[in-house]
């Protein structure tokens, strides 16, 4: 039987993970920390053990949010070569950009650059959603920087943590409020020849087909006025395949 996904994050993880941590700073109570996750985390599906291992660590980390940030930038490691492996070899970071979700929501400016580093190693599309949630202008700004910027994942980033209907997070609709940013943004996007970025710009046309379809026409119009690329053409099919199932 195949591993799933949850049984990664068991014991022996939450060891090495503590490991980790411990070696960045002294002020992380390693103990405490596997005191708070050994009766209950293998009992526990996936998204629970990530809550756990997240709020167990803040427990054990007498560190203020910022401070933490620092913490934990001391373990990320080298950036991933390539366009893959953010959860092939990223996964062990999974815990820290939970943390991020669950308590840096409110700053702005350090959960952000911490994001922004976090989806080099792995990817921080759940962790900036409470920042759109929060403070959706700035944060929409900072996407549309984030599409043009030279690293492939975070020009990935910029249109995956704004998709509506991202898998295993809540629905977020606040972008259709920014639509003109949210547009430009997957326009910057849609002649990327990287995959990736190819299938999150394809995936926020389908949620956004899935929820106001004149907009979700209104981006793809705009797109075939000019001539276009061979990815945005596969961006568009794909991104138009609820559509397409409905008109069959």
């Amino acid at each position: 039987m195949a591993k799933k996904i949850k049984d990664y994050y068991d014991l022996a993880y939450a060891e090495e993970l503590s490991q980790k941590i411990q070696k960045a700073t002294a002020a992380f109570d390693q103990q405490r920390f596997l005191d708070l996750v050994k009766d209950q985390l293998e009992a526990l599906e996936f998204g629970q053990r990530q809550e756990l291992l997240a709020s167990s660590i803040k427990k054990s980390l007498p560190l203020s949010y910022p401070e933490s940030l620092v913490v934990f930038e001391e373990i990320l490691g080298a950036e991933l070569e390539g366009s893959l492996g953010m959860f092939s070899e990223g996964y062990w970071l999974w815990p820290i950009g939970k943390y991020v979700e669950l308590f840096g929501g409110q700053d702005f400016e350090a959960s952000a650059a911490f994001c922004k580093e976090l989806t080099k190693r792995f990817t921080g599309e759940f962790s900036m959603r409470p920042l759109l949630a929060n403070f959706p202008s700035e944060t929409m700004a900072l996407l549309l920087d984030w599409s043009k910027d030279e690293n492939k994942r975070v020009r990935r980033l910029a249109s995956e943590c704004m998709r509506i209907r991202l898998p295993w997070a809540k629905k977020l609709t606040i972008v259709l409020e920014y639509f003109e940013t949210f547009k430009t943004i997957l326009t910057n996007l849609k002649d990327e020849a990287d995959k990736t970025i190819q299938k999150s710009v394809a995936n926020n046309l389908n949620d956004l087909y899935k929820e106001d379809e004149d907009k979700f026409e209104e981006i793809i119009s705009s797109w075939q006025k000019e001539e276009v690329s061979a990815a945005c053409a596969w961006i568009i099919k794909h991104g138009s395949r609820t559509k397409n199932k409905q008109n069959k």
